[in-house]
């Protein structure tokens, strides 16, 4: 009788299984399909927003948490905040193609069920840190068990019906965008109440309860070819998948993308103290500049989704490109808190075509049974390009002052419309019309 529990229970955990494994008639297999996805959906959505808030709750009080801890030097806090931050990347963009891979071999949930929990332990234990030295060291181990969001893409993408997978990963989509809307506003007023330390314990729990959530509710079939998957080397992974274009354009376009906009991320309190004569609204105003943005992105994704089916994703990329440029110069010049808050605004308006776009292109090009490697080995573009950014933006603004990060990311953009032009464009058209013929 134990055994048969430890088994009944060790198969909910790692695979999902439904508790009754006798045989279903044919409607019964397609109305169980359809229950199940939908329930994921809204298991997988539910998890990605206490995710996305707990992880972005930290943002607007790094640079404040760290003069807590006793750095007050504003270069030393400079050099501290980008190492830290780059940190957490390092590591993920390094261990995304080993996740990658296990998800396509053995499934994606256990790679968000690792992910969560391994979250969860790393974030608590910053709470804990004395030193800027080990919530660096812990910010490397978080990257580590990175994952939750990739995986869940991955996961809706292949375990729902093709003709409904664009809406399941808009709804997808549209959940991270109001955890990360979310997090850093209520990062700013916890800390306010209860201070930076508990902050990060708040954020552990719910990333545990995220997980939770998933090893009960959600439920995926891993096909046999997964099972039985060829193996390869994490080298001829990436010389097919890039290889087919434009995957691999596709991939620098995604890494360009994301110095311009994360590189400033970290600065961003910095930069509202620097406007703000009051010090005592220092993080809740930070907290606000930045949700700001998300929720400019999430009010403009829908739209922007709708009329990249209509005109093609490719072309909603290179708007929404040549909108955040338009928008990111001024805010290098402005005198008053609000005008950066307006600006930021306008800018997440833009972001909501930016990215999400990126993500249908690979969608419809990824190499069938790769999918989860082809959304690792974009993270790690993107991952990539998150560390490379917060560098050249730390170091602009230790160089010329903290407004010039935000020209510095408007002429990494202007390089990725070029790019684009040149280097992805002409290989978008052809594929994009066959694409939409195979639907």
């Amino acid at each position: 009788m134990l055994l048969s529990l430890q088994g009944f229970f060790a198969r909910r955990l790692l695979l999902g299984l439904p508790e009754s494994e006798k045989p279903m008639t044919a409607r019964e297999d397609r109305v169980s399909t359809v229950e199940k996805w939908r329930r994921n959906l809204f298991i997988l959505c539910a998890g990605q927003f206490l995710t996305m808030a707990s992880l972005s709750c930290v943002t607007p009080f790094l640079p404040l948490y760290l003069q807590e801890m006793g750095v007050s030097d504003p270069g030393e806090v400079l050099w501290w905040t980008g190492a830290i931050y780059v940190a957490n990347l390092l590591t993920a963009f390094l261990f995304s193609p080993l996740w990658g891979k296990l998800a396509d071999r053995h499934g994606r949930k256990l790679m968000i069920v690792r992910s969560g929990f391994g979250l969860a332990v790393t974030i608590t234990l910053m709470g804990f840190v004395t030193s800027p030295v080990q919530l660096l060291v812990l910010r490397l181990a978080n990257g580590m068990m990175a994952g939750f969001s990739p995986a869940a893409v991955a996961f809706t993408a292949t375990n729902t019906p093709q003709e409904r997978s664009g809406y399941a990963l808009g709804i997808l989509h549209a959940s991270a965008v109001g955890g990360t809307i979310c997090g850093p506003l209520l990062g700013s007023l916890l800390a306010v109440r209860f201070g930076f330390s508990a902050v990060f314990c708040y954020t552990g729990l719910c990333i545990l309860l995220a997980a939770i959530m998933i090893v009960f509710w959600v439920q995926e079939r891993v096909a046999n070819e997964q099972r039985l998957m060829e193996k390869t080397n994490f080298l001829a992974d990436l010389r097919h998948i890039a290889g087919k274009k434009p995957l691999g354009a596709l991939f620098v376009s995604a890494a360009i993308a994301r110095a311009a906009m994360v590189g400033t991320l970290p600065l961003i309190p910095l930069y509202v103290q620097q406007l703000l004569p009051d010090q005592d609204n220092v993080v809740i105003m930070a907290g606000v500049t930045t949700a700001v943005m998300g929720l400019a992105n999430m009010l403009a994704a829908p739209q922007l989704g709708k009329w990249g089916d209509k005109f093609g994703s490719h072309r909603i990329f290179n708007l929404a490109v040549f909108g955040s440029i338009v928008f990111l110069v001024p805010q290098a010049f402005v005198q008053q808190l609000w005008q950066f808050i307006a600006l930021r605004f306008c800018t997440g308006a833009c972001l909501g075509g930016m990215m999400p776009s990126l993500h249908v292109l690979l969608r419809q090009y990824a190499p069938k049974g790769m999918e989860s490697r082809t959304y690792s080995y974009h993270n790690c573009a993107v991952f990539l390009g998150g560390m490379a950014g917060t560098f050249a933006m730390g170091a602009i603004a230790s160089g010329f002052g903290l407004p010039l990060i935000f020209v510095g990311s408007a002429v990494l953009l202007l390089l990725n419309q070029l790019w684009m032009k040149f280097m992805v464009l002409p290989h978008i058209g052809p594929l994009h019309e066959s694409a939409e013929k195979r639907q």
